[in-house]
């Protein structure tokens, strides 16, 4: 008798055990240094599925062969995972020189490698009833090929799992190979299931790069070569960086030689520079064969790859390769180099059960991460704790930045962690800005002067400001549509996703001389302020804090030497704070920045004062009493103190990404698209027939892909407070999704108005 591991399609046990097996070696051969027992690995290959030979599962997935009693319909299902221990030879392990604690490892590995929620202390009767169950249901074994490695089939095994999992009391050492030995058993797992490569090899990456000097960058200068920035990441690959550069000096290709050929993250904190980034490398340095190079891993990342899919230029050709599959060797974190969010791989330091395959794959990675300064106080602690995980196992990370708050340093230092930092990279010889203070709040009547014919960038601090302030310039100075645009993160992502193709577009260089001759304004938030290769004219921006002010002053003159008195033009609030500072920018950090800046005075600022403004704000010694600090040594401390495996995977996942947003559709919205909305909807209700063919269900995925991704760009995110019975509608998908209907105004030209619409009005008025 076949025992099968799946149905669609068919495979058995031994072919899905082969197959893993398969995809061990691969791993084995492109990373033999991984830190990790090997052949402990294998073992937790062979055995992790045979549980699987039981009559329960063998009916749940058509085994035509197998038929059950009512009583056995009834009774509940034991995860096969528990039940595959009981295969474990355990006195044969031991006579080849296994350790207790390695049982333990294996045992544990095996038992959990799918997360079910299942109490095995109170289900003994059950699973030594099971046991008994499968000595007769499969009496041969012999086509399994593993007859020493099973020969009892008992529960001795099963006494061995005690109460809690395998945890850091049980010995740093042990605990760190439980995470490896179960993160690749999952990683291989669902390389082995998807009939995908568990990892793809990284030959290809110092070559592209060198060929960029060759073919591209040689055109404008034939003695082109890599800067000090890029020959210092080349020179150390091996070693931790922390590497302070100023806007213009090639930090992304630094990122990318400093990885080299070995398997990379290249982590932004926002998407749209994340989609810029992936853009630029795809286009400009890898440029062919994507689908086996480069990976994009965000919330919204199949959308982006569906939307360059459909591109009329600069098109993403995916051979031989649906959507799907795409996406799902990005997710499986099987690309050589992947272009993500810290959300997405770091959320492992919460230690839920199913995090250890990112830990265990970020061992043996090198993970670059930009724009370190744009990250909120929790985000700083994971990437904090997150960085001394991976570096312990044996990954690598270079954070490379034009601005460095040194407190990030300090805790780094705190964990334990070493790393080269040298002197900023700086062109001493060149002066891009020229700011001047102006001691009130910001207003249109300034800015509107400033325009004249210009390309002027505004930064305001929120959105509900920004707003007001392009309403204000737009009906006072009657300017036309194509003169100013609004850009903030309120507008649904259809709208957004505009708004960033045409600010990319307006702010680009255009001549020799780095010019754009582009004129008008745009008013934005934070959005704007990192990673987006834009250069306008004059910045006017409300006062942050110093760190963010010199991020918005990298969008101004980004590659050009300063030709002009002012260039940046800085409201401080006068005697009031400006928007946002107590919510999105911390009081204190506000007050020392007006300060250290007014104490700077007006005129010409170099980069390397820009980093000793910072050095000097932003210390522990300087922010000990803060909010922002004592936020990111609280947040450490409490995941600290986090028994591994007590949290659930969805609430690290909500807690990483920000506890406070939600995903609606505005309902204006929602009706002036009703047709499509409900079109998708009915889409995603389409069941899968079984009996279709492999094509026919690729194809239906396929669909279902654009139909989701059609609902999400009439969604936004909005602070979870804003909602409440009175303000929302639902319209079901399925048993576990549904959309909420948000009641509120909304403009494609201004965003979101959180005004709540007056409903008995509106019913009126229609």
């Amino acid at each position: 008798m076949k025992y099968y591991a799946k149905s669609n399609p068919k495979e058995t046990i031994q072919e899905h055990t082969d197959n893993l097996l398969k995809e061990y070696n691969k791993l084995k051969d492109i990373y033999p240094s991984i830190n990790v027992n090997w052949d402990l690995l294998k073992l937790a290959c062979i055995y992790h599925d045979f549980g699987k030979i039981n009559k329960k599962f063998q009916y749940k997935i058509g085994n035509d062969l197998v038929k059950l009693s009512t009583e056995e319909k009834n009774e509940k299902e034991i995860p096969h995972g528990i039940l595959s221990i009981a295969f474990i030879n355990t006195k044969f392990l031991k006579e080849k020189g296994y350790t207790s604690a390695d049982l333990k490892i294996l045992i544990n590995t095996i038992a959990y490698h799918h997360e079910r929620k299942f109490n095995i202390g109170e289900e003994k009767e059950l699973i030594n009833k099971e046991i008994e169950s499968i000595k007769d249901f499969s009496k041969d074994f012999s086509y399994l090929k593993r007859d020493d490695y099973y020969k009892d089939i008992n529960n001795k095994s099963l006494r061995r799992i005690n109460k809690s999992r395998v945890q850091r009391s049980d010995g740093l050492e042990n605990y760190d190979q439980y995470i490896m030995i179960k993160g690749l058993l999952n990683k291989i797992d669902y390389a082995a299931s998807s009939y995908e490569d568990v990892e793809i090899k990284n030959d290809y990456l110092m070559n592209s790069l060198n060929e960029m000097v060759e073919e591209v960058w040689s055109t404008e200068n034939k003695k082109a070569e890599f800067n000090k920035l890029q020959k210092y990441a080349i020179k150390n690959q091996e070693e931790n960086l922390i590497l302070i550069a100023e806007t213009g000096m090639g930090k992304t290709e630094a990122g990318l030689l400093w990885i080299g050929d070995n398997k990379g993250f290249f982590t932004l904190p926002l998407k749209s520079a994340i989609n810029a980034i992936y853009d630029r490398i795809r286009l400009d340095i890898i440029k062919d064969d994507i689908e086996n190079k480069l990976g994009l891993l965000h919330s919204d990342a199949v959308g982006e790859i569906l939307y360059r899919q459909e591109l009329d230029s600069n098109k993403l050709e995916l051979k031989n390769m649906t959507i799907d599959k795409y996406n799902t060797k990005t997710r499986n974190l099987s690309m050589p180099l992947t272009i993500s969010t810290i959300d997405q791989i770091f959320d492992f330091v919460y230690q839920y059960g199913g995090s250890e395959i990112k830990l265990a794959t970020l061992s043996y990675s090198k993970i670059v991460i930009d724009e370190i300064q744009m990250y909120s106080s929790d985000l700083i602690s994971y990437l904090v704790l997150g960085l001394n995980e991976i570096n312990r196992l044996g990954g690598q990370f270079a954070i490379i930045t034009a601005t460095f708050p040194p407190f990030i340093g300090e805790l780094l230092e705190k964990e334990g962690i070493k790393f080269e930092k040298p002197e900023p990279f700086l062109d001493k010889n060149r002066i891009r800005h020229s700011y001047k203070i102006i001691e009130e709040e910001i207003n249109a009547k300034f800015i509107y002067e400033k325009y004249n014919k210009n390309k002027v960038l505004v930064i305001a601090n929120t959105v509900k400001e920004a707003q007001r302030l392009y309403e204000e310039i737009k009906e006072k100075y009657d300017l036309y549509e194509e003169e100013i645009n609004l850009f903030h993160s309120g507008f649904i992502k259809k709208d957004r996703k505009d708004k960033e193709n045409r600010i990319m577009e307006f702010g680009k260089k255009s001549d020799e001389n780095n010019r754009n001759y582009n004129t008008g304004i745009w008013i934005c938030t934070q959005v704007a302020e990192a990673s987006l290769d834009i250069d306008f004219d004059i910045l006017v921006t409300e006062l942050s804090d110093i760190n963010g002010l010199f991020q918005r002053m990298g969008r101004c003159y980004r590659s050009r030497s300063l030709d002009k008195d002012y260039n940046i033009f800085v409201f401080d609030g006068g005697e009031n704070k400006t928007s946002g500072i107590g919510h999105v920018i911390d009081s204190d950090i506000f007050i020392y920045s007006k300060e250290e800046l007014r104490k700077q005075g007006n005129g010409k600022i170099s980069e390397k004062d820009k980093i000793d403004m910072i050095n000097r704000i932003y210390t522990s010694e300087k922010l000990k009493d803060t909010k922002y600090l004592k936020d990111i040594k609280e947040t450490i401390n409490y995941i600290n103190n986090i028994r591994s495996y007590e949290m659930k995977k969805s609430d690290a996942k909500q807690l990483f990404r920000d506890i406070n947003s939600i995903t609606v559709i505005p309902e204006i919205v929602y009706e002036e698209n009703l047709e499509e909305i409900e079109s998708a909807i009915e889409k995603l209700q389409e069941k899968t027939n079984s009996k279709l063919e492999k094509k026919e269900v690729e194809k239906l995925r396929i669909e279902k892909i654009k139909a989701r991704n059609t609902i999400n760009n009439y969604s936004i995110s909005i602070p979870f407070y804003k909602v409440n019975s009175k303000n929302t509608d639902y319209k079901k998908i399925n048993d576990y999704e549904e959309i909420i209907i948000y009641k509120c105004e909304y403009d494609k030209f201004i965003g979101i108005n959180h005004v709540e619409i007056d409903i008995e009005k509106r019913d009126n008025f229609f």
